[in-house]
Formats: structure tokens, C-alpha cells, sequence
């Protein structure tokens, strides 16, 4: 019996609410390898320092 490992892309999904300006991000869905949804959590923490 052979393991294949299945890579599963990094998802990042953005849901607006209704009436809320597309500036805002509303809510957040990250799906994927447990490393690359801390790498994405890590890069949207970044760009948020950098802007403030």
C-alpha cells in the first residue's frame, strides 16, 4: 500500500456582507495546508502593519 500525499491549493475566500462598502473585508475563509494558512495569516498581518 503506497501514500500519496494530495496537495490542496490555499483557498482564501472574502464575504461581504449586504450594503457593506467593498473597501471593508467582512469576513475571511482560508482553507488549505496548515502552513500555507499561517504563511497567508502571517502576509494579511504584514500588509495590515504596513498600512498603519
Amino acid at each position: 500500500m503506497s501514500k500519496t500525499s494530495t496537495c490542496r491549493p490555499l483557498r482564501v475566500v472574502r464575504i461581504l456582507e449586504a450594503g457593506q462598502a467593498p473597501a471593508n473585508v467582512g469576513r475571511m475563509v482560508i482553507s488549505g495546508r496548515m502552513a500555507d494558512v499561517c504563511a497567508e495569516l502571517d502576509r494579511l498581518a504584514a500588509r495590515e502593519a504596513a498600512l498603519h
